[in-house]
């Protein structure tokens, strides 16, 4: 038997490997000095608390559980939402030797260990299921190990990760193995689970709704999260001789988390996606809503900032061009004045960019042009546009024939081509109707008409 035991929490995976014999699931369930996460691990998929879109009647994970035949999948979801419990469930259900390693701290010895004892398992008859938490830290070559034992089927491969398998895991492994997507638990799902942890751990204790929403609330989905929280709680209403918690008493007892993303994590870009989207489509209060979320979460004030600026550049333009103005007096205010006041600019400018005008027509003007010179060639500039600031240049036509605009009509030279010569005919910038583009659009028709006008 193999005794490499970790701590086989989700936050602290199995280094190693864990037993080949005995109960798969003895080392948390009915051990009183085991954390709580582990005592109320479930130990069938019928107490398995969300997923129902994985779980449920003839959903696909259900379906994979009542086949007989385990197949190498991704679990991709966020943290405590049930990675590790459902890799195990699933070398219960099919009795398979359960290999657990951290791809943090997991090197080339312990994958060699886990390989040669599924060639053992293999010669007595044994399925082993090889389970690779955090899956995504192993480097493109370390995942292409894994290919042949995974194609000549010697392990059941099942990685877990919190972060986009589609960037950050060997397409060749991907091909092999089925994406499952892990989704926060909701707060329905989580008072379920406060409700079960109460029921078997906590029956000495009454908590009224506001702490059982604090908690629920702290939690943020996280399902790991929320037992350790009832943990602490549990261990401080003992040592305050407590029997009833209340939400003052939440407060008091238990450390202010931190919302649920680190700032370089999908979860992070998916909430900038939001804002983003939010401001494009003149939703204020949305646009608020998820700014004060990446805040609340811990993101960087000055990143914001600098995503407000984009912003107003890629949707609202000439639209409304104070928009750009404010986007960038609001990251300047909050460099004087720092969190929290600072962050009061730039939630204003948020509210005015959601509420300004949109026009995306020189954001893709701009990608139109450089599009445009990026395939073709050099073209040289037009002599009549070239400066002649020597006495050879102006011999050599430099400037010849140019019509200096203000000495022109309406302070326009009608007819006039700034274009290199043989150029196509384009049609970059075209100003919607919306805000000051409006105004644009209509100079910019009645130019067009002098023009057609002085090339008759």
């Amino acid at each position: 038997m193999w005794y490499f035991w970790g701590n086989v929490s989700d936050s602290f995976p199995l280094m190693a490997l864990s037993t080949t014999d005995g109960d798969l699931f003895a080392d948390g369930a009915g051990d009183k000095f085991a954390p709580l996460a582990e005592q109320l691990r479930p130990q069938a998929p019928d107490e398995v608390i969300g997923q129902s879109h994985l779980l449920g009647p003839g959903k696909p994970l259900r379906l994979a559980f009542a086949s007989g035949q385990p197949h190498s999948l991704i679990l991709w979801g966020p943290p405590g939402v049930g990675k590790t419990t459902l890799a195990r469930l699933m070398a219960k259900t099919f009795e398979a030797d359960f290999i657990a390693l951290s791809a943090v701290l997991s090197g080339v010895k312990e994958i060699r260990e886990a390989i040669a004892r599924a060639e053992d398992n293999r010669a007595r008859g044994r399925r082993t299921i090889l389970f690779v938490d955090e899956v995504h830290r192993f480097n493109k070559a370390q995942q292409d190990a894994f290919l042949p034992f995974v194609e000549s089927g010697l392990v059941t491969f099942i990685g877990a990760t919190t972060e986009n398998p589609s960037f950050e895991m060997n397409s060749a492994l991907l091909s092999r193995a089925s994406v499952y997507v892990l989704k926060p638990l909701n707060e329905t799902e989580m008072g379920q689970l406060f409700e079960r942890a109460k029921e078997r751990a906590l029956a000495d204790l009454d908590f009224d709704d506001a702490a059982r929403d604090r908690l629920v609330g702290l939690a943020d989905g996280d399902a790991r999260r929320l037992l350790n929280l009832l943990e602490q709680v549990r261990t401080a209403a003992r040592t305050a001789q407590v029997a009833r918690v209340d939400g003052d008493f939440i407060d008091s007892a238990v450390a202010q988390n931190l919302r649920r993303f680190d700032k370089g994590g999908d979860a992070f870009y998916d909430q900038i996606s939001a804002l983003h989207k939010s401001v494009r489509g003149s939703c204020p209060d949305a646009a608020l809503y998820w700014l004060t979320r990446m805040l609340d979460g811990g993101a960087d004030p000055r990143y914001l900032a600098r995503r407000i600026l984009r912003m107003a550049w890629e949707d609202i333009g000439l639209a409304d061009p104070r928009g750009a103005r404010i986007a960038l007096d609001a990251a300047e205010t909050y460099e004087r004045l720092g969190s929290p006041e600072g962050e009061l600019a730039l939630a204003q400018a948020v509210v005015y960019l959601a509420v300004a005008p949109k026009s995306n027509a020189g954001y893709n003007a701009y990608n139109t042009a450089r599009a445009f010179v990026g395939k073709d060639g050099s073209r040289p500039v037009p002599v009549h546009l070239r400066n002649a600031p020597t006495r050879l240049m102006k011999e050599l036509g430099y400037g010849k024939a140019y019509r200096y605009a203000h000495d022109e009509p309406e302070a326009y030279a009608a007819g006039e081509d700034y274009f290199p010569e043989g150029m196509p005919g384009v049609s970059w910038y075209e100003p919607t109707e919306r805000g000051l583009e409006g105004k644009i659009g209509e100079k910019l028709a009645h130019l067009r008409h002098l023009d057609r006008k002085a090339r008759k």
